[in-house]
């Protein structure tokens, strides 16, 4: 059996994943490394030489900056960016 991934429904157009709020990430390839951020969290980067270690800085970057701007008494935004695929000949 493979495995199963929560489906996530948008509340209160706000989406939630397994452990609480989830972002969109978008991640770049450059020539010699990835780079990634999250459009709902201005300021919230990472880069690395892989794309996986990518995701588990950008994973790190995105706690972080979600405890700091709580410590700061400032609100956490709501996930309010989705992302969408399109196909087009080329």
């Amino acid at each position: 059996m493979g495995l199963q991934h929560k489906k996530t429904k948008p509340k209160n157009n706000f989406f939630y994943g397994r452990w609480g709020m989830r972002y969109a990430v978008v991640i770049e390839r450059g020539e010699s490394s990835f780079g990634a951020y999250v459009p709902d969290l201005p300021g919230c980067v990472a880069a690395g030489e892989t794309r996986e270690e990518v995701i588990k800085l950008i994973q790190e970057a995105v706690e972080f900056h979600i405890e700091a701007l709580k410590e700061d008494g400032l609100p956490v935004p709501d996930s309010s960016v989705t992302v969408e695929f399109i196909d087009v000949a080329t």
